[in-house]
């Protein structure tokens, strides 16, 4: 197999290509990540993969890219990560007892060969009450999470429920990489 690169710089990202059992390396790709909100949402986040692969793409023609991003969405608005504790008290708020849907976009593509696409997951948080949200904010996990909160980490204990791709919450359809990869 061509050599293999994941065009990203989320340490998770890259705990989840390596379950793919490929070797790889990371080389981030610098490019604008800002959303056109008056798009939609799932055209512009597998956008915003694609052009990291296609970034990486262009210095190393002889490779295979992945690329990937992932946004938290509830009401048709976007959660980025909270710059502030107070941005993250207020997403977390929004989001305690009520679904959203997390939108994953992937591309996997070389010279010859291009998969794009997206993977809606939505995730039900249980109720929270203000002490729970504080309490939370204080361990710091929320600070560089889109949404304000890690499933894979102490925010799994308010996740009620997930339907559809528990890795794509996380930042990478891992099974869809894999079968993708196969075709190279």
């Amino acid at each position: 197999m061509q050599k293999l690169i994941l065009a990203s710089q989320s340490p998770r990202r890259k705990e989840l290509l390596q379950l793919c059992g490929t070797p790889f390396e990371v080389i981030v790709a610098d490019i604008d990540e800002s959303i056109n909100t008056e798009k939609p949402l799932d055209e512009e986040i597998e956008r915003l993969a694609t052009t990291k692969a296609k970034t990486i793409l262009m210095q190393h023609p002889e490779a295979i890219i992945v690329g990937a991003d992932t946004i938290v969405t509830i009401d048709q608005k976007v959660l980025g990560k909270p710059k502030t504790p107070e941005v993250a008290f207020e997403m977390l708020s929004q989001l305690q007892n009520r679904t959203h849907q997390v939108l994953t976009g992937y591309a996997v593509m070389s010279n010859s060969l291009q998969y794009t696409g997206i993977v809606k997951t939505e995730v039900t948080f249980k109720p929270m009450s203000k002490q729970d949200i504080l309490d939370y904010i204080a361990t710091s996990e929320p600070m560089d999470k889109a949404g304000a909160y890690g499933i894979q980490g102490i925010g799994s204990r308010y996740i009620e429920s997930i339907k559809g791709d528990y890795y794509a919450v996380m930042g990478l359809p891992v099974s869809k990489i894999y079968e993708l990869l196969k075709n190279f």
